[in-house]
């Protein structure tokens, strides 16, 4: 008997689903993951986690990491998403501030998206020191180890950041890194407090951030900005050398998002 369109139409849309399934789980996963681990989360049999896997691999979606049979994202996956990003209205917009808190700071700017449980670098502007900092556009970063992930936490209602924190696999990064739900909660409580975030080599050692969010025109946060500096040259004047600049410039770009609405979802 022979299929229809719209029957062939709904198993192709089932199958592209599972296979976005794992690419999510993937992405929002803070660790690589292996297929026993992808098979419990998603509920597919392993050997439906093995021909999906496989596939994406083979499209540069997937890459092993290491010799760990676990998997990670793929510089395909990447390369595409950077392409969308280099495109973004969003982006486009804040591009000239961004580049002006890069002058003031003469520190490294990062701009960050939500995507997850996690924040991604859809800009990165260098400063002109002679050490650079390994980070890329396309970097997915945790949530608890960096400024942009707790300058976001902060600005999300607070059951909602409670409820994400919770949610989290917390992985120490370096000696600094916090542990779990509970630690993270009292350093975001400070950060709401005071409105901007730090990430204490938390992250990398050596390296030491400050970040605050960029809030929507309804108030939501839709972004989060980070000043990134090398520990031995950081400035004693924290607050005139890299806050003020720093919370200028997430005001001067919300002032744009509320008069232009549609560059939050550009």
């Amino acid at each position: 008997m022979a299929t229809s369109s719209s029957e062939s139409s709904v198993a192709g849309t089932a199958a592209f689903s599972k296979f976005m399934r794992v690419l999510q789980l993937v992405a929002d996963s803070s660790e690589p993951l292996g297929i026993a681990e992808i098979a419990k989360a998603t509920g597919f049999p392993r050997p439906t986690v093995h021909r999906i896997v496989a596939a994406l691999q083979a499209e540069r979606m997937l890459v092993e990491a290491g010799s760990t049979r676990c998997w990670t994202l793929g510089p395909r996956l990447v390369q595409l998403a950077s392409r969308s990003w280099s495109r973004s209205g969003l982006r486009l917009a804040a591009t000239p501030a961004l580049r002006d808190l890069r002058d003031a700071t003469q520190e490294t700017i990062h701009f960050a998206v939500p995507s997850g449980h996690s924040m991604v670098y859809i800009e990165k502007l260098e400063s002109d020191s002679a050490v650079q900092m390994s980070s890329r556009i396309g970097t997915s970063v945790n949530l608890y180890s960096t400024a942009v992930g707790k300058a976001y936490l902060a600005a999300l209602p607070q059951p909602e950041a409670s409820a994400l924190m919770a949610a989290l696999s917390y992985a120490p990064l370096t000696a600094q890194t916090v542990g779990d739900a509970k630690a993270l909660q009292q350093q975001v409580d400070e950060v709401r407090e005071r409105g901007w975030s730090t990430d204490a080599q938390e992250n990398e050692e050596g390296i030491y951030c400050f970040g605050a969010a960029v809030l929507g025109p309804d108030g939501s946060p839709v972004a989060a900005i980070s000043v990134s500096t090398l520990l031995f040259r950081q400035r004693e004047d924290v607050q005139a050398a890299y806050i003020q600049p720093l919370l200028r410039t997430c005001r001067a770009i919300a002032q744009q998002l509320a008069q232009n609405p549609n560059l939050v979802h550009g």
